[in-house]
């Protein structure tokens, strides 16, 4: 087939992954409310343009020559992105909204917990969160802000910081009572639950690094109980199982309800270099509902902030 330089239309791609997807014409010109002539001819001028067959014709069936194959796997993401585009502008016609990344624990622990005082201020503006670990590409249109966990060097130019990183161990008040708690030696009664990750700030997460700091060389827990995600951790110590090395600003209200203890107040309290920023995406930076919700971010990041530098500052006896 003559080659062809133009870039390809839109219109066959759909019947060409239609075919695909189904792979018989038939039943494609019916989901596409075509008739099977019309289809069959998208596909003669699509393989027209790529200038090779893409799909092998039986007389009841069809199936993927190795080009079809190949360039399926490109149009069926380039096709669900283009989709879930078009259904945002069009649902942004109807309602204002804004989307956030984050990950799962940041999402759970502290952002979800306060979104109530963000909608009581702006009702007319929608949240949809994606609590993922994977890194949001800065040019992707279904996101508006990012809210992340990095080593400052690591932070991209638009970020702004939210507030560093303090670990302290946390326990139930019942396993306390169960099993006190008068010194880090005493914890080789315990299980300690471990966040299982492998990232670089792991090394700062760990009970490793924690005993390393605080315990007596040596000292080993009773147990161990690994976990994918931090939330996974405090959920354990909330019921008793062991004790979290918990990252305070996701669980500072949880200690001031008195759901969970620091056994060993603001001498088990350990730094990391990481912190927490918020991603702006400067296409969308400047829309009134991504402003509004940045704002009431970084007001209540200022709350979480300062109650870190209250428990800081205080000299809490140990239990």
């Amino acid at each position: 087939m003559k080659q062809s330089t133009r870039p390809l239309a839109i219109g066959p791609l759909r019947a060409f992954e239609a075919v695909a997807r189904r792979l018989a014409f038939g039943a494609a010109a019916t989901e596409l409310h075509l008739s099977q002539p019309a289809i069959s001819r998208q596909i003669q001028a699509l393989e027209a343009e790529v200038g090779t067959a893409l799909f092998h014709r039986g007389t009841r069936h069809v199936e993927l020559t190795t080009a079809g194959a190949t360039l399926l796997r490109t149009v069926v993401p380039l096709l669900e992105r283009l989709d879930s585009t078009v259904h945002q502008i069009r649902h942004s016609q109807a309602r204002r909204h804004v989307a956030v990344t984050t990950f799962a624990s940041l999402a759970s622990l502290w952002l979800i917990p306060r979104l109530a005082g963000f909608q009581a201020l702006h009702p007319g503006i929608d949240i949809r969160i994606s609590a993922v670990d994977r890194l949001a590409d800065a040019d992707d249109p279904e996101i508006d802000l990012a809210l992340r966990y990095v080593h400052p060097k690591d932070a991209p130019e638009s970020a702004t910081p939210l507030f560093d990183e303090v670990l302290t161990p946390v326990a139930s008040p019942a396993l306390l009572a169960r099993l006190p708690l008068r010194s880090p030696a005493d914890l080789v009664r315990h299980t300690l639950l471990e966040e299982d990750d492998h990232r670089p700030s792991a090394e700062y997460l760990s009970w490793r690094h924690w005993l390393k700091v605080h315990a007596p060389a040596g000292t080993e827990p009773q147990g161990w109980l690994y976990l994918n995600y931090t939330y996974q951790q405090i959920q354990a110590a909330l019921s008793g199982q062991g004790l979290a090395l918990a990252r305070w600003a996701l669980v500072g209200e949880a200690i001031e309800r008195g759901d969970l203890v620091e056994p060993f107040g603001a001498a088990g309290r350990i730094t990391s270099p990481f912190a927490y920023w918020l991603v702006h995406w400067p296409a969308r930076r400047q829309q009134p509902e991504v402003q509004a919700f940045s704002d009431w971010l970084l007001a209540e990041a200022a709350v979480t902030r300062a109650a870190i530098r209250r428990v800081q500052d205080a000299d809490t006896p140990l239990c």
